[in-house]
């Protein structure tokens, strides 16, 4: 059953940046802190119709040093949260999804630092390598954990992977709190998006999936900025986030060796457990995930009127 989200993660947070205020997560961590009585600079490439309370939004091209430089040190937030990135690497061309997510991580990032904000960033479990491989292959272990090995293999991951190499620059030259945040695939809540693509999958013909089957819910990745920024950590904290379960109702380990023909030599997975590890986060900041496929709201969105 899922819980209701509600839990309020203890921060000093009086002003944030958050880019990407207008994507796919961006308006979900807006919504959160804005509730929370954050004052949000907002920040994407337009700004949005309508108003939203404690919230302003600036548009603003994050591959611009000077503009992304200028706004941030104007807002002089307490925190900066960086969700903007090309997240569709399939649609784009490899070399703009690369630049893009690349230049807007180090100019948000570095600006960040240089005005002494925490910082928090969504990187991706596409920088281990498995979910955009042209043949997905086994982790060296299951389940994955944050010390697994990145392998990309594809633009969009190893712009992630340039962008957990800058986060920890950024929290080593400028002395700021960064937290890297490892989301698995992301879902909305929203109807068309509710629930996972399951119908359909047989495992005597179904192939290796490079999400492993895992997911999150995106209300839960924005309950994790807000436990990100409440946390007393010094320097840079990559976390999964992660669902406990996989969105295929089975037992994890048998998907995997039926698709794959093997599991890796060391496997310590139960049941429907997450192929990908939430231990980290449970224990270092407190979250939990609250919300699950099998309970899908088909009604919850930001709230805002802009997304």
């Amino acid at each position: 059953m899922a819980r209701d989200g509600g839990d309020e993660f203890d921060h000093d947070v009086e002003t944030a940046v958050v880019t990407g205020a207008t994507g796919s997560v961006g308006p979900w961590i807006v919504e959160r802190l804005a509730d929370s009585g954050v004052h949000v600079v907002g920040v994407d490439l337009e700004r949005p119709d309508g108003e939203r309370a404690n919230a302003e939004f600036r548009a603003v091209d994050l591959t611009d040093q000077g503009e992304a430089w200028e706004t941030i040190h104007e807002a002089d937030p307490d925190a900066v949260v960086h969700a903007a990135a090309i997240s569709g690497p399939l649609d784009d061309p490899g070399t703009r999804v690369f630049e893009n997510n690349t230049m807007s991580a180090y100019n948000a990032l570095v600006a960040a630092g240089r005005v002494g904000a925490d910082v928090v960033w969504t990187s991706s479990q596409a920088a281990y390598g498995m979910l955009f491989a042209d043949d997905p292959w086994l982790p060296d272990y299951l389940p994955v954990d944050e010390d697994h090995e990145r392998r990309p293999e594809d633009p969009y991951g190893t712009s992630k992977y340039c962008g957990e190499a800058v986060a920890g620059m950024v929290a080593r030259r400028y002395d700021v709190p960064v937290t890297t945040i490892r989301p698995a695939t992301v879902y909305a809540p929203e109807a068309y998006r509710a629930r996972p693509q399951r119908e359909g999958f047989d495992l005597e013909s179904g192939s290796l999936s490079g999400n492993l089957w895992s997911y999150v819910d995106v209300r839960d990745v924005a309950r994790m900025v807000e436990a990100a920024l409440a946390a007393d950590e010094e320097g840079h904290e990559t976390y999964l986030c992660v669902a406990d379960e996989n969105y295929l109702g089975q037992p994890t380990a048998e998907i995997i060796e039926s698709v794959a023909g093997e599991l890796p030599e060391r496997c310590d997975l139960e049941g429907e457990q997450a192929a990908l590890s939430n231990a980290k986060a449970k224990a270092r900041l407190g979250w939990e995930p609250a919300y699950s496929w099998r309970e899908a709201d088909d009604t919850a969105s930001p709230g805002i009127g802009w997304r």
